[in-house]
């Protein structure tokens, strides 16, 4: 009889066969056990059709890959360990040594900052472009170009682009070409919810799912969508090559809150509406920047490709302030907490200093706040924007 230490790894008993309930089952897994070395050498994971090692995927990523797919409107999908990660993965799969990268001026910096790091280091180029003027883009390629990034709407600023008309240009350029330049749309704004990336015509789709799908707080993940099976194929590629992998726990955590995340994106829509409409008729506030008001650069294409507009909103503040006094505004804020990130349940604020962070010259000369709006009720955040303003203004 076989000792007690082995008997408790190879026992015999196997649950029985259909077990169903509503939250998917977590798998964890290194190893993965084959029936046969048939099975061991034949077993295919790129197409779903098998398991092969847990950092190749298990039933619970595959099916939060698939969802995420079908969110996006996409048919492939792959996980990275969070959003920059899926950046990175975008451009280490589709760029190579002597290419060029272009990049909007206002998108997100750490993805700036891996092309002005690694990428130069690895004989890669980038320039930026305004993502509000497609001419500019036109101007800004060159026989170099293998990678266009698009973001919808700007990082911090808000400013929503014509992404149909940036891609056409990408699509006169590529007339002629042996390697097509690709393009990929930073989605994480839009989540698959205020409009369809690939109806707008975008080759892939990025998605921080930190943000909308999990909701929490709580996770750190990032997705890489495709509908072309050969840019899927580069994207998978890469990603088995570079290790990359998601925890069980994590895309649990992620496939709890995608049920709720349509409803969590339209109740905070409202409530950031509300606010960003209060907040522009506010003395000591030059501007509010988001994508539903009319002031706002990009609003018309807003209103024409997209129906809904998330939960973030800036303000720009009258020069007369300067910025010791608006980070003592942020410090005054009790609902808003000082803090990175958004789609939370708990409303956010942050400081920036645009100047140091755009090439473009700033056309504001006064400090700028950027707000993510979480699930607090409207007119009590409302309130605590109204007291730390009275302080500021006083």
């Amino acid at each position: 009889m076989r000792k007690l230490s082995t008997q408790l790894i190879h026992h015999p008993y196997k649950p029985p066969a259909g077990f169903e309930a509503l939250p998917p089952a977590v798998h964890k897994a290194s190893t993965v056990i084959f029936p046969s070395v048939h099975a061991l050498r034949s077993q295919e994971w790129k197409d779903k059709s098998g398991y092969t090692y847990g950092l190749h995927g298990t039933p619970t990523t595959f099916t939060l890959e698939e969802r995420i797919a079908t969110i996006e409107g996409g048919r492939y999908c792959v996980l990275a360990p969070s959003g920059l990660s899926a950046v990175s993965l975008v451009d280490m799969a589709f760029l190579r040594q002597g290419d060029e990268l272009l990049i909007p001026d206002n998108a997100y910096g750490p993805g700036k900052a891996f092309a002005a790091g690694e990428l130069a280091g690895w004989g890669i180029t980038h320039r930026y472009y305004d993502s509000q003027n497609p001419a500019d883009l036109a101007r800004k390629i060159s026989p170099a170009t293998r990678l266009v990034w698009l973001e919808a709407p700007g990082s911090i600023t808000l400013e929503y682009p014509d992404i149909p008309a940036l891609v056409d240009v990408v699509r006169a350029a590529n007339a002629g070409r042996e390697r097509a330049i690709v393009t990929v749309l930073d989605n994480t704004w839009g989540a698959g919810i205020a409009f369809n990336a690939f109806d707008l015509g975008v080759d892939v789709s990025m998605q921080a799912l930190t943000k909308y799908p999990s909701g929490g707080a709580d996770v750190l993940m990032g997705s890489v969508v495709t509908r072309d099976e050969a840019l899927h194929q580069q994207v998978l590629l890469c990603h088995m090559r570079l290790g990359l992998n998601v925890g069980a726990n994590d895309a649990e955590l992620v496939l709890r809150g995608l049920p709720s995340m349509a409803l969590r994106y339209h109740a905070q829509d409202v409530t950031t509406r509300q606010l960003a409409t209060w907040m522009a008729q506010q003395p000591g506030v030059s501007q509010v920047f988001h994508p539903a008001l009319p002031s706002s650069p990009g609003h018309a294409t807003w209103q024409r490709d997209a129906t809904a507009a998330a939960c973030l909103f800036s303000a720009a503040f009258d020069e007369r302030f300067s910025q010791v006094q608006i980070d003592a505004f942020c410090d005054r804020l009790a609902l808003f907490k000082l803090g990175w990130s958004w789609a939370g349940p708990i409303s956010l604020c942050a400081p920036y200093n645009m100047p140091s962070i755009r090439t473009k010259p700033w056309p504001h000369r006064g400090g700028l706040v950027r707000f993510a709006v979480g699930l607090e009720a409207p007119d009590d955040l409302q309130a605590d924007l109204a007291q730390a303003l009275q302080a500021l203004t006083d």
